[in-house]
């Protein structure tokens, strides 16, 4: 009785002692323990990218006008424009507050460290640390039990929602405000992470909601401006909003503009690549006006293009042997390419148990053990960074004028030694090098290990970068607001120090150890997250070097096709331990040995065009399908089973009508064929187009003839099976036999769930002794009018309804959905269901009956590998 495999929130309830069957696996996305992966869910709603040309949308479209139309562009590219801007503030708020706690709670925990070095009482500097973190990371961790799906970066989230998955609750205003102001408690608080995924997310919040003009949350914002409201134009929007928090992140218009290209949206056209640079573009202007002039206090000068920049890689004036990289050091890029593949792999592989045994573990515990895992993660991560700092540190030389490229944090070399380098337990002129490196906000030590002149030796780099490693991989997965491009580009910028202090103190070789710091950086991200085009223009526009584009490039490519040896990017591991079903780029070869046929859902609930209230009501109760085709039957005794029945007499008339349109359409063929040389075409056309004119005058008239029933029947080259006689008003059953789930049904279109509701809700129908053309209409506004909350059946009260009235579905169905041949091959089908963004495809034969149905999830990796398995056993 499938006709979507969209189910949502399918709630199957087993109890302890019970075992679920692998339908209910593969519908909860449980473990399967046996084999340690899980199923997609079945519960997860695809988005309607695909408009439904029904009668409402074609009325809209005929009053829509090129003046109107330009007018509605327009006004589309103001509200991309004011999507920027948003988000380029809303990254100078978090940025604002997290550089004013981290700078409170430094300067006094520093104060204290300098004063308790001399008394004694250390311990007293590290309480007071833990307070701040505690705190801070308290106050993150109740505002996620506020709201659960603000966990995390959300990239997962936002990659498989603009995948075409709806995600719950994953771009409502409440997920907004404490993504938003969570991390930035989460940052403060001294967590290993970073505030640039989670601007990600928000960007993408501010794009869905901002053109809507309505708040689901605040029930007070509502505008009327309904034109943006739908699944399509709101996925556009989202790609632009989170293409704009890559570039407020990273100052990265470019590589915002790509990654939404690379990492999210499926479905891509040239119009909305210009809408999503223009985007990026004002968020990072917008932000970077307002950090400069805050910072510098000089308002239009353009200094601080992102969160988060590398600074300027230069070297020191007069230095001619000094260069930034050589054709020789791309070898050591290349290995160095191979081991962050390789760290990266191992990441994402401790990450992923760490994720199973959270989900086994302590999710299924009360909300409050999540609160204590992530005060334990953060009272760990606290004492670690404050006994390494205060114990493992070396005592290194501090080189005049160590800060030679003028970092674009602070005005100058003076400004930056005193404000970033920590001489704990050092004497004058010399710095600890640990210290440097935990004491400090995360975008300081990248600053460090970048540009510091001053050595690290390799003993701090490895604890350092081992620590970090560990630490960020418990943390990410906790629930809090958290990112993971600046641990990561930590880690590697750790890594990569190493290499260029042991080639030029073991080997003595004279390298940049600024680049091969940018270049660990860039192996162990890519290692992690397996991202190529985007991340390479990132990294360049973060630098501002574009020489640095080809080592970038390939080291990126090296690490993630050696990460990929082993397992997935650390978002599709997420994405995957979800459940969500994702659709890739494209399917293997192999799978073309399967056809539509092979992995459709042949077993159909579907609707008649004239159908009983009662009948909707009664599927829609009882299925969780989220669209049905409108069907009719064939009988060889329609002329009497129409006799006295209304309802099904009104079926048989709309069957009747499309039999007439195409004979119609036949007849136009005919004429064409007529302009061809051959006498035979034109003979054979005029027999057609006789028999043709005969059967729809006949029944234009009124006057049909049995022998005229008989020339449309012979039309649709119709095959008669006997089946019980059953009347359309009544609803499918699980008595049904075989043979009547099975029927020959004609296909006419498809309608979704939220409109046979909306129908029912407006009391959309007439009484069987009227007309259906006295049936109220409703425009596309009233339609769409409780997007993107449609009404659920069970708020339908039956007492306003007469169960014998009759709806007549024909003016609301999609009448010309895209559909596919039976004997279409997986990779067509995949091709065509991804490119289009469709929700819903049915399987149609060659004589117009449809025969099954695919979704989102006949489409998965792991079902098409399960029906290659069965294609194997029975060949």
């Amino acid at each position: 009785m499938a006709c979507c495999g969209n189910r949502f929130c399918c709630q199957c309830c087993a109890g302890d002692g019970e075992t679920r069957t692998p339908e209910e696996l593969a519908i909860l996305g449980e473990l399967r323990e046996e084999e340690e992966e899980i199923l997609p869910r079945k519960d997860y709603e695809s988005l309607d990218y695909d408009r439904c040309i029904n009668e409402p949308f074609v009325e809209v479209l005929e009053g829509l006008d090129n003046k109107k139309a330009k007018k509605y562009e327009a006004v589309r590219w103001i509200l991309v424009f004011a999507i920027g801007v948003t988000v380029g503030l809303v990254g100078l708020f978090v940025d604002y507050f997290v550089h004013l706690f981290t700078s409170i709670k430094f300067s006094l925990v520093g104060h204290s460290v300098m004063e308790c070095s001399e008394k004694g009482c250390l311990a007293l500097s590290l309480l007071e640390l833990l307070a701040f973190n505690l705190s801070f990371v308290f106050i993150a961790s109740m505002l996620v039990l506020i709201e659960p799906v603000a966990a995390g970066s959300g990239i997962p989230e936002i990659k498989s929602y603009l995948n075409g998955v709806k995600i719950p609750g994953i771009v409502r205003l409440r997920t907004f405000l404490c993504k938003a102001v969570g991390v930035l408690f989460t940052v403060a608080g001294g967590m290993f992470v970073g505030k640039e995924g989670p601007m990600i997310h928000s960007g993408a919040i501010v794009g869905a909601g901002l053109p809507q003009f309505q708040s689901i949350t605040f029930k007070k914002i509502h505008f009327d401006f309904p034109y943006f409201r739908s699944d399509r134009d709101k996925r556009d929007f989202v790609s632009a909003g989170a293409a704009a928090g890559v570039a407020a992140a990273f100052g990265a218009p470019i590589g915002g503009t790509l990654f939404s290209l690379e990492e999210g949206s499926s479905f891509w056209n040239q119009a909305l690549t210009w809408k999503v640079l223009f985007c990026s573009m004002s968020a990072t202007f917008t932000l970077n006006f307002f950090r400069s002039g805050i910072s510098f206090n000089k308002w239009g000068s353009f200094q601080l293009p992102g969160l988060l920049n590398f600074g300027e890689f230069k070297c020191a004036e007069g230095d001619k042997k000094c260069h930034l990289w050589t054709v020789v050091d791309l070898a050591f890029f290349v290995l160095m390419g191979v081991v962050g593949g390789l760290l990266g792999a191992l990441f994402n592989c401790i990450n992923r148990r760490l994720a199973k045994y959270r989900m086994r573990h302590i999710h299924p515990k009360a909300k409050f053990v999540r609160v204590l895992e992530s005060l334990l993660v953060t009272m760990v991560t606290t004492v670690v960074v404050f006994v390494a700092s205060m114990t493992l540190g070396e005592c290194r030389d501090l080189k005049p004028h160590s800060h030679q490229n003028g970092s674009m944090l602070l005005s100058g070399a003076e400004d930056i030694i005193n404000s970033t380098v920590r001489r704990f337990f050092c004497p004058n002129s010399t710095y600890n090098d640990m210290a440097t490196l935990f004491f400090n906000p995360q975008e300081a030590a990248i600053h460090q290990l970048f540009h510091q002149d001053g050595t690290f030796s390799p003993v701090t780099l490895s604890v350092f970068f081992l620590l970090y490693f560990l630490l960020a991989c418990w943390t990410y997965g906790t629930s809090v607001p958290s990112g993971l491009f600046v641990p990561s580009l930590l880690c590697g910028a750790a890594f990569g120090r190493l290499v260029a202090n042991l080639l030029n103190i073991n080997f003595g070789m004279n390298v940049y150890s600024g680049t091969f710091a940018l270049i660990g950086a860039a192996s162990f991200l890519g290692g992690v997250v397996r991202m190529t085009i985007s991340l390479t223009v990132i990294l360049i526009e973060s630098t501002n070097e574009i020489t640095y584009g080809l080592p970038i490039m390939i080291t990126l490519m090296v690490a993630k096709w050696t990460g990929d040896f082993f397992n997935h990017g650390i978002y599709d591991i997420h994405i995957l331990l979800r459940g969500v079903p994702l659709l890739e780029w494209e399917t293997e070869v192999e799978m073309d040995k399967l056809t539509a046929s092979d992995i459709m859902e042949p077993n159909l609930t579907y609707v008649y065009p004239h159908t009983r209230v009662q009948s909707l009501v009664s599927i829609l109760r009882t299925t969780a399908y989220h669209a049905f085709p409108v069907v009719t039957e064939n009988r060889p005794n329609e002329r009497d089973f129409m006799k006295g029945n209304i309802l099904v007499s009104n079926n048989i008339h709309f069957k009747k009508a499309n039999i007439v349109t195409r004979a119609g359409e036949q007849r136009r063929r005919c004429q064409s064929m007529k302009s061809y040389p051959s006498s035979e075409l034109r003979n054979v056309c005029d027999e057609q187009e006789a028999t043709t004119a005969t059967a729809a005058a006949t029944t234009a008239s009124g006057q049909t003839t049995e022998e005229g029933e008989d020339m449309l029947q012979q039309m649709l080259d119709r095959r008669y099976v006997p089946y019980p006689n059953l009347y359309p008003d009544q609803s499918p059953s699980e008595e049904w036999t075989m043979e009547e789930r099975f029927r020959p049904l004609t296909f006419h279109g498809l309608v979704l769930r939220s409109q046979l509701v909306t129908l029912l809700l407006r009391g959309v129908c007439y009484a069987e002794n009227q007309s259906s053309a006295t049936q109220p209409r409703l425009s596309h506004a009233e339609m769409t009018e409780d997007y993107p909350r449609y009404p659920d059946i069970h708020d339908l009260d039956l007492a306003l309804l007469s169960p014998r009235m009759i709806v007549d579905i024909t003016p609301y169905m999609n009448p010309c959905p895209y559909t596919v041949s039976p004997n279409t091959h997986v990779s067509q089908v995949f091709n065509l269901f991804r490119t289009m963004g469709l929700r819903h495809l049915p399987v149609v034969n060659a004589v117009g009956e449809i025969v099954g149905i695919i979704t989102r999830h006949n489409l998965t990796h792991e079902f098409l590998q399960a029906k290659l398995r069965q294609h194997y056993i029975t060949i």
